[in-house]
């Protein structure tokens, strides 16, 4: 089991920028990949980025350019630098860790999720 940490959420005018960030602890073997997701009203979660232990990472075709995704392992934190935020990217993000136990079983957690509001 894992606990994930999240903050970094707030409001912000178009074009402005904000950084989430995601801490995890627990009972944890290894982690595979930490990112992070976002659910906007009335639609479906989505992977927005994440990033693997080998530093590989993933965007949302619609956050490339503008967002950038890096961990830390030593610190099992993973940061989510958002710049030139739009109101389309108002949600609720949600913080994701994969990894694994020491029996070789694998696990995912989530976090509580943290609002991002971007509005005039």
């Amino acid at each position: 089991q894992v606990q994930l940490v999240e903050s970094g959420g707030g409001l912000v005018h178009p074009g402005g920028s904000l950084r989430l960030s995601c801490t995890a602890s627990g009972r944890i073997s290894s982690i595979d990949a930490m990112g992070w997701y976002r659910q906007a009203p009335g639609k479906q979660r989505e992977l927005v980025a994440d990033v693997d232990s080998n530093n590989s990472t993933n965007y949302v075709d619609a956050v490339k350019g503008r967002f950038t995704i890096s961990g830390d392992n030593a610190k099992n934190t993973v940061l989510l630098q958002m710049t030139g935020l739009l109101p389309e990217d108002t949600a609720v993000y949600y913080c994701n860790v994969k990894g694994q136990l020491s029996t070789g079983s694998f696990l995912t957690s989530w976090g509580q999720g943290t609002q991002v509001t971007v509005s005039s």
